[in-house]
């Protein structure tokens, strides 16, 4: 009976990690389905009201355990809690066209910053590689990044 209780509550810890620190379907959580299960298991070979019992008792402190865990405050300290509060950059309508020019403010390589009619925006040079300061001409405008080629 000691082997039963202690599958069955090795089980209940196992799947209390799988819930809460390694979320997933990981062997922790494989590990204690397979316990629990093989707990119940035992105990309806000792007789079926055991077994009955044994099952009824399980769900029951699985309910609870589940309960105080999503209950309880610690739980809050272990989650992530950030905020993403950064937003992407975009070309200003009307500001850069194609054919005006500006300097690159890091290497293109093939994408960086540059600065094109005192904005900074994110260029993009399709196959080669441009130094910082070099002067570039803008070919095509989008609404996140500009396309450009260097000044020859």
């Amino acid at each position: 009976m000691t082997i039963i209780i202690l599958l069955i509550v090795t089980g209940l810890l196992l799947l209390i990690l799988e819930f809460f620190v390694v979320p997933g379907i990981t062997i922790a959580g494989i590990g204690g389905l397979g316990m629990i299960t093989g707990g119940i298991f035992m105990a309806y070979g000792i007789d079926s009201s055991t077994g009955h019992i044994t099952l009824a008792s399980t769900l029951i402190a699985t309910l609870i355990i589940l309960f105080y865990a999503f209950r309880s405050k610690t739980w809050k300290k272990l989650m992530l809690n950030s905020t993403v509060t950064s937003h992407v950059d975009t070309v200003e309508e009307n500001t850069i066209n194609p054919g005006d020019h500006g300097k690159t403010i890091t290497r293109l390589n093939p994408i960086g910053k540059a600065r094109v009619n005192n904005q900074d925006v994110e260029a993009h040079c399709p196959g080669q590689f441009i130094d910082p300061k070099t002067e570039i001409e803008v070919t095509e405008v989008y609404k996140t990044y500009i396309i450009v080629k260097p000044v020859k």
